[in-house]
């Protein structure tokens, strides 16, 4: 052991320990002593604040990386830079910078870190972080996979949910209208669905759609947009309607891409599902 690294609660150790080593003939270690991580209360980090450990984190969705970068940051800087390779930290950490004043553990930020480098990651990776999580939360999931083109489409589909991804456990509930059939949002259906004209609308969205040949993006979104100039209305007045009866909810990837991805069975199959309810 040559450099002991520890918390400033244990510099009054600091000086029989280094008498112990002198009386045995061991070679002294540097001692270095850096504050301490405290609570957002200013007291010590504890288990009251949610401190976890290590593998908490993991099952809570976050990434190692982003963890490392988080806690090299508590008290230490490079100018403004926050994102940090685990190259550059060996590179640029140095202890003597580290501040004397202790740091506030902020899961906020460390929330933010983690949702940065879920956004960097190649689609190959966030696959494999994610493919336990969907295969364990879908049946349907397994399935999907099992061949190329079911593969492609997951890859499609976590490229749609990537942005809005904090923690890696986020892609069961981002992702769950794909794999599951929908549930409606109470909310949501009242505010988008339970308005007078929207049946006639779904209606004649639907009608739009049986006649798309391919069923793409782009044929999907010219339906909508098409749809809404016939009615002389503003196109969000279909897609948000639309929205909640594919999905269940009010918030999703962008609608026309999320389309596409559902699919022609599956989006005709629900917007008559929708139609029965209102």
């Amino acid at each position: 052991i040559t450099h002991v690294i520890r918390g400033d609660d244990h510099i009054s150790n600091t000086p029989r320990q280094i008498i112990i080593y002198q009386a045995f003939g061991f070679e002294v270690p540097k001692f270095a002593h850096i504050p301490m991580i405290l609570g957002k209360d200013k007291t010590k980090l504890s288990k009251r604040h949610g401190a976890l450990s290590v593998l908490e984190y993991k099952k809570m969705g976050y990434l190692p990386q982003a963890l490392v970068n988080y806690l090299a940051r508590l008290g230490w800087g490079y100018g403004n830079k926050e994102i940090f390779s685990i190259e550059e930290l060996c590179q640029l950490f140095e202890i003597e910078k580290v501040n004397k004043t202790s740091a506030v553990f902020d899961m906020e930020k460390l929330t933010w870190m983690n949702a940065t480098y879920i956004r960097a990651l190649p689609i190959e990776k966030l696959f494999e972080y994610c493919d336990e999580m969907l295969e364990n939360a879908y049946p349907k999931y397994r399935e999907l996979k099992s061949n190329n083109a079911g593969k492609q489409k997951i890859y499609k589909i976590l490229l749609s949910i990537q942005e809005r991804m904090h923690t890696l456990t986020d892609v069961v509930h981002l992702s769950d209208f794909f794999f599951s059939d929908v549930n409606y949002d109470a909310s949501a259906m009242e505010k988008y669905l339970k308005q007078d004209g929207i049946k006639e609308i779904l209606s004649k969205l639907l009608d739009k759609l049986k006649s798309i040949e391919p069923f793409s993006k782009e044929n999907i979104e010219h339906a909508f947009r098409s749809l809404a100039d016939d009615l002389q209305i503003k196109a969000g007045k279909i897609i948000h309607p639309a929205r909640v009866a594919l999905t269940g909810r009010s918030d999703s990837p962008p609608m026309f891409e999320t389309v596409e991805l559902l699919g022609k069975e599956i989006t005709l199959k629900r917007l008559e599902k929708a139609l029965e309810i209102l």
